[in-house]
C-alpha cells in the first residue's frame, strides 16, 4: 500500500510561483509513474503532469508546458511541482496520484492511477 501526502498549495498572486511536494511511504517513487492533477470547481479532473517509473522522464499539460517543472528526489523520496507564472485559472485543488502497475507509458487518465494524495488547494488571485 502506498500513501500520498501532498504539501505547499496556498494563495499567490498572479505571475507568482508555487512548489507543490508529494511525499510517498509505503513505497519508493523511484519504481512509480508519478502524477499530478488538479481540479477546478465544477469541472472535471485534469491531467497536469508526469514523471516516469525508473527513467525519471516527464510528460506535461499543454496548458503547463514551459511554466510547470515536475521532478523527483530519490533521497527524501517526493515528488515536486515547481508552478512558475501562475494564472488565474491554474486555481484548482492539486492532486498527486502514482501508478504501481504500469497501466500505460504515459498515463493521462485520472483512472490509470492506483493510488491517490488528498489534494492541496492552489489559488491564484488576479
Amino acid at each position: 500500500q502506498v500513501q500520498l501526502v501532498e504539501s505547499g498549495g496556498g494563495l499567490v498572486q498572479a505571475g507568482g510561483s508555487l512548489r507543490l511536494s508529494c511525499a510517498a511511504s509505503g513505497r519508493t517513487f523511484n519504481g512509480l509513474t508519478v502524477g499530478w492533477f488538479r481540479q477546478a470547481p465544477g469541472k472535471e479532473r485534469e491531467f497536469v503532469a508526469l514523471i516516469r517509473r525508473s527513467s525519471g522522464s516527464t510528460y506535461y499539460a499543454d496548458s503547463v508546458k514551459g511554466r510547470f517543472t515536475i521532478s523527483r528526489d530519490n533521497y527524501k523520496n517526493t515528488v515536486n511541482l515547481q508552478m512558475n507564472s501562475l494564472k488565474p485559472e491554474d486555481t484548482a485543488v492539486y492532486y498527486c496520484a502514482a501508478d504501481e502497475y504500469y497501466s500505460a507509458a504515459t498515463p493521462l487518465h485520472s483512472s490509470e492511477y492506483d493510488y491517490w494524495g488528498q489534494g492541496t488547494q492552489v489559488t491564484v488571485s488576479s
